[in-house]
């Protein structure tokens, strides 16, 4: 049990610090991982061996919901059992170690609950001294038309597909209220089926070239044609929504979240420390 456990650690730790398995890794890069496996085991095997430890329990659905969502990962049976045995693993030992997992959450989250309760006043604090945390930023409801670029198909060469949306844009000159029309007929982006519509989007989310024209746009404003790396698009900017800050109402629920998480951290962390201590 205990060279399936650390081998399940060695291939945690490689993927979480180097993300690649424990067989490619370089001497020293192996040397760090067996190290850190180890720490990591025996700091478990204290969690495990706490009084807090004897009520709990992973319940059988929890393992198998979190071992099917692994075998997602492969594209067969036979992949996912090769991987474990490349890994020095079988399934029963990569069950068990997972399960030792799941328990050693488990017990960390009965400890989490012994963290003080968030009061309002905690929540009503915080808000009030962190004031640029709860700035919404401008946004922008916009909808776009996408012409691509492809030099192997003829209507998508450069010239054709200038022409194309030349047309779309002169069109829509004429009657800017045919935009959803124009783009589920001619939009070469999947959003055509839903009018082109783009969402509401904060400055920097779109291709740089698109987020600087769109932001000095007006409401109902159609733009010139701009280029991206994925062809050549027209903007209709419908709404804007002013920057803002959220209220403390709006922002309660976040803040309690945010603060009931970190308690429970520093519980959690302070009764690990001790039973290191203990040790």
């Amino acid at each position: 049990m205990s060279e399936q456990a650390v081998a399940y650690l060695e291939l945690k730790a490689a993927q979480n610090l180097f993300g690649k398995p424990p067989t490619a890794l370089e001497a020293n890069e192996r040397e760090h991982v067996r190290k850190t496996a180890a720490r990591q085991f025996s700091l478990e095997a204290r969690v495990l061996a706490a009084p807090e430890a004897r009520d709990a329990m992973v319940p059988p659905a929890s393992l198998t919901a979190a071992m099917e969502e692994i075998r997602k990962r492969y594209a067969d049976a036979a992949d996912f059992h090769a991987d474990l045995q490349h890994n020095g693993l079988d399934e029963a030992g990569f069950m068990d170690a997972l399960e030792r997992e799941l328990l050693v959450e488990a017990i960390l989250e009965k400890v989490g609950t012994r963290a003080a309760q968030v009061s309002d006043i905690d929540v009503e604090v915080y808000y009030h001294y962190h004031p640029d945390q709860f700035r919404r930023p401008e946004t922008r409801r916009v909808r776009h038309i996408l012409v691509t670029l492809n030099d192997a198909l003829p209507d998508n060469t450069r010239q054709a597909a200038q022409r194309r949306i030349e047309a779309i844009a002169a069109r829509l000159a004429h009657e800017s209220k045919r935009f959803e029309e124009q783009a589920m007929k001619h939009s070469e982006c999947p959003t055509a089926l839903q009018g082109g519509v783009l969402g509401d989007v904060p400055c920097g989310q779109l291709y740089p070239e698109l987020d600087a024209a769109l932001f000095e746009m007006g409401e109902g404003e159609i733009s010139d044609i701009l280029e991206s790396p994925m062809g050549l698009h027209l903007l209709r900017c419908d709404a804007i929504t002013p920057a803002a800050a959220l209220t403390l109402k709006e922002a309660r629920g976040p803040i309690r979240t945010l603060l009931e998480q970190r308690r429970k951290r520093v519980c959690q962390g302070a009764w690990v420390k001790q039973l290191l201590n203990n040790a």
